[in-house]
């Protein structure tokens, strides 16, 4: 192929991404891929930028597992909340207080309504009892005393509203609109609300606002930006955030508006609201993204320690108050850029400082605009470069263009706008490592180098199968979902210990030899031997969608292959050789990693450490083979027995783990019943019916003995003994590698 043709190849396969990156930022193709870099853009620039110290002016009254201890489990009756509110106010005289909760039912637990109907009933004929009754009356209608505690005080009232999709039931009621329906012409909320779950009629009446505490997340689950007003049937209403602050600043009504500019030829609008004199523009769908803080800047104040009258004067009064919880169990934990177990009410919080300070930002009416004219005015300029300058030049542009680019992010940042400009700057990127990449393979090089790159790592077979579509294959680092899998011969210290170094060495020659030719077969890559043991992945850098299956299938065979090798062993009087094999399934980055040095195609990440870590407990339990959940929600082939929940070294969730028992196919009556059997076992053992799970571990271990079944009944005969904590969850937590 001549200069002339390549040039105009690679013209056209540039401008091709150009075009590529443009339809993705005027969303004409997906683009989660985009989202996901504009959010990591994002999330870089706040964590770098956000603010630190603390914030007096804004408390959270926590319903914590010390108050629930101590008052009892949510919801608290509403004689324990009216006294909350008198004390917050009358107390502590606070500045306004906000309901991160929601009072959706009547109370019952005075015991009214039992003694009304007594009077009315069999005690109808009793004038004393009638009386009591009246008189007590006041005093136990808990739900009457806390809407009088509510009334004509700065009390907002949370609420949520159900989006499409979730329903259309409307329970208690909602205030009536902060905003009339005209306020925002341009605004587009995104998503369509049907229904809402609010709080009792009376509560609400008497409150003299409220405000709704949905969660904005984006695609990834992160909460980075939240809706300030949304739309409801004929008005808009405010968030609770906005609602408690209007709250503090004496009731007044909110105001709305928009912004109008013209700019070559386009009119841009932009939304805004008014609290509390207080002005804040919005994105074109009523959210402002939060402006969180480095730290957490609000004292959380325990509302046991409130009831009580503990706390200091000084930390309550003339203060915001947001009531939420950070308990685990009323499951109100978010993730945000700087945390993934984010209290929920603490985003309200950051949002009223924010809005006290005019920290909030929002997406302005020009931004994809300005994004799209950068994609293609910037990545038109750097084609022309690369074609005519040569790699260089065009590194030397792009780093230049990219630098223009940042700037820009943070002169739009300090004008409390959120421009996202990673589109651009992939654009950048990917242009030049297009056209460099372009510039250097050829097709009959790429062919060589892939037997040259993977030759050592896969079969001979697979190396010719790269070999008719190189440009398929590269050994450059990436991520994707892997198989992995680890073996290794119990015992091995003893095991050498026993044998010169020479037989030592062809003990393990023909023991990786069996099991190399067992991993190829399935189609896996060899990543490395350590000593004894192996280390071999699926899915790269040959696509196999059954990763999985191929897997636990190796492991299985391995397994198998044991009897005929050890025959061999005892025939030239080698010691029996017995393995372990853990096998997961998971994301991975998997690439040529090394130094300048020495290099290796290897996969890494915490997926593969767990599959180190199966392998290493397998002998725990007695059992050839462990695997995760995500190995058997990946493999249809397969039957399982859930063997435990564990807690490995390094990991803090529990991971559930389990035996491989074959193909389904085929698989016998007498094995299902043996592995329903244990399951049933063990779901005793984990709500911890120790005499169930033992019976049941005895009957079977009568049938056909287990090591398995004997550490179960260790266990138990253990926990007999010394009691598991109340907050038991089942998980066996393992210290140990």
């Amino acid at each position: 192929m001549n200069r002339a043709a390549t040039r105009w190849i690679q013209a056209g396969l540039s401008g091709l991404f150009v075009l590529l990156m443009a339809a993705q930022v005027a969303g004409i193709v997906t683009r989660t891929p985009m989202q996901r870099a504009e959010a990591w853009l994002y999330d870089t620039w706040l964590r770098q930028t956000a603010l630190t110290g603390a914030d007096d002016r804004i408390a959270i009254l926590d319903i914590d597992e010390a108050s629930l201890k101590s008052v009892g489990r949510w919801p608290w009756n509403r004689d324990v909340m009216t006294r909350l509110v008198d004390q917050l106010f009358d107390r502590y005289g606070v500045a306004a207080v906000g309901f991160d909760v929601v009072f959706a039912e009547p109370d019952t637990s005075s015991g009214l309504a039992s003694l009304q109907q007594l009077a009315q009933g069999d005690l109808a004929a009793s004038p004393v009892f009638r009386t009591a009754v009246d008189k007590l009356a006041p005093r136990l209608d808990y739900d009457a005393r806390f809407a009088r505690a509510l009334a004509d005080r700065p009390v907002s009232l949370g609420y949520y509203f159900l989006p499409a999709g979730y329903g259309e039931a409307r329970t208690g009621a909602l205030p009536l609109p902060d905003l009339p329906a005209g306020s925002f012409a341009p605004l587009e909320p995104g998503e369509v609300l049907t229904g809402y779950g609010a709080n009792l009629a009376q509560f609400q009446r008497a409150a003299p606002g409220g405000g709704f505490f949905n969660m904005q997340a984006d695609a990834d689950g992160t909460a980075r930006r939240m809706h300030l007003v949304a739309p409801f049937d004929r008005g808009y209403y405010l968030a609770l955030s906005a609602s408690t602050l209007r709250m503090a600043f004496g009731s007044e009504p909110a105001l709305a508006g928009v912004t109008t500019v013209q700019f070559a030829g386009r009119t841009y609008r932009t939304p805004w609201i008014e609290v509390g004199g207080l002005r804040v523009k919005l994105s074109q769908d009523g959210t402002v993204h939060v402006p969180y803080h480095a730290n957490s800047p609000f004292p959380m104040l325990s509302a046991a320690q409130v009831l009580a009258g503990k706390t200091p004067l000084a930390s309550l009064e003339n203060r915001i108050v947001l009531v939420g919880s950070t308990a685990p169990g009323l499951s109100d934990l978010r993730v945000t850029p700087f945390s993934s177990t984010f209290p929920g009410v603490e985003i309200h919080a950051h949002l009223i400082a924010g809005l006290l300070d005019g920290t909030t930002r929002s997406t302005p009416p020009w931004a994809n605009d300005a994004r799209l004219l950068a994609v293609l005015v910037l990545g038109g300029l750097l084609i022309v470069v690369l074609l005519r300058f040569g790699p260089l030049p065009g590194l030397a542009v792009t780093v230049l263009l990219l630098g223009a680019l940042l700037a820009a992010y943070a002169a739009a940042w300090q004008q409390q706008w959120v421009v996202p400009l990673a589109a651009p700057m992939i654009t950048l990127l990917g242009l030049y490592a297009l056209n460099t990449a372009y510039g250097f393979f050829a097709a009959t090089r790429s062919k060589r180098q892939i037997t040259k790159l993977f030759g050592q790592y896969v079969p001979p077979e697979l190396a010719d199968e790269m070999s008719q579509d190189p440009a398929h294959y590269t050994m450059e680092g990436r991520s994707r979902d892997m198989s992995v899998l680890f073996s290794d011969i119990r015992g091995f210290t003893d095991f050498s210990e026993n044998l010169p170094p020479a037989e030592l060495a062809e003990v393990l020659n023909a023991y990786l030899s069996t099991m190399t030719r067992i991993v190829q077969e399935h189609r896996g890559t060899i990543d490395k031997y350590i000593g004894d043991a192996i280390m071999a992945f699926w899915n790269a850098p040959v696509d196999l969608a059954d990763h999985a299956s191929r897997a636990v299938r190796t492991a299985l065979a391995m397994q198998a292959a044991l009897p005929q090798l050890n025959r061999e062993f005892a025939a030239r009087g080698w010691p029996e050789v017995k393995i372990g094999v853990g096998v997961n399934t998971g994301r991975m980055s998997v690439g040529n990693m090394g130094s300048e040095f020495r290099m290796s195609y290897t996969v890494m990440g915490d997926a593969v450490n767990l599959g180190s870590r199966l392998e290493g407990i397998t002998k725990q339990y007695g059992v050839g083979i462990l695997v995760t959940q995500p190995t058997v929600e990946a493999d249809p082939e397969h039957a399982y027995m859930k063997i435990d929940d564990v807690r490995v070294k390094g990991k803090a969730l529990p991971v559930a783990i389990y035996e491989p028992l074959g193909l389904k196919a085929g698989f016998s009556e007498a094995a299902q019943q043996a592995a329903a059997g244990f399951e049933t076992a063990y779901r005793h053992y984990q709500r911890q019916d120790w005499q169930a799970a033992e019976a049941a571990l005895m009957a079977l271990n009568a049938q056909a003995p287990r090591t398995l079944y004997d550490i179960y009944l260790e266990r138990i005969a253990h926990f007999r003994e010394v009691p598991p904590p109340a907050d038991w969850d089942g998980v066996f937590v393992y210290t140990t590698k």
